[in-house]
């Protein structure tokens, strides 16, 4: 097995790719150990200290490290976890499935076509590009014209994720929805 890494834009975070699935569909962030407890390849990740979070994307795994380490003292023990899980033919996820993404909203409220709109857009051009660096961005709310959004995996905490998302989605949103004030960042 063979496993490609890639830098992200967040320093702290590396992206590896092991060449086959890692969730099928949906993905799974994991922001310590503890929440870490229903994947065993995010546990056995998390044994390799210096870890802080573990995202899990479609055919990826996302890691990040504390600013204490370095990528040239931990990146060959979390190949190495990443290689021993796939190997062992052990579930990425023990029960349930990976989080689709966006929370659960009321769907048959007066703002019930904005949000589907804001949806869409973030499936069709946010989330796919966000990807592409590691990450994942999901819907959380819409209040008097304020989106919500959850920044996770590479993009939580990424020195350019404000620019991201003021710059970026703020403008792509408020370009097709002129509903849209502004967007905000939240935690989970």
């Amino acid at each position: 097995m063979f496993i490609q890494t890639e830098s992200t834009p967040n320093p702290a975070t590396l992206k590896f790719l092991p060449g086959q699935s890692v969730l099928g569909n949906g993905t799974a962030d994991f922001t310590d150990a503890e929440s870490a407890a229903r994947s065993p390849l995010a546990r056995r990740i998390f044994a390799v200290p210096g870890v802080t979070a573990v995202f899990l994307g479609s055919d990826f795994v996302t890691v990040t490290k504390s600013d204490d380490v370095l990528w040239e003292h931990i990146k060959p023990a979390i190949l190495g976890a990443i290689m021993e899980h796939f190997q062992s033919g052990q579930p990425v996820m023990d029960e349930g499935q990976a989080e689709s993404g966006h929370v659960q909203t009321d769907e048959s409220g007066p703002d019930a076509e904005i949000i589907r709109q804001i949806k869409e857009l973030l499936d069709t051009r946010v989330r796919p590009a966000v990807a592409q660096d590691g990450g994942d961005i999901t819907f959380h709310g819409f209040d008097r014209g304020i989106v919500y959004l959850h920044m996770q995996g590479a993009c939580a905490g990424c020195p350019s994720s404000t620019l991201t998302l003021k710059m970026g989605i703020e403008n792509l949103l408020r370009h097709y929805i002129p509903e849209v004030i502004e967007v905000r960042p939240v935690a989970a």
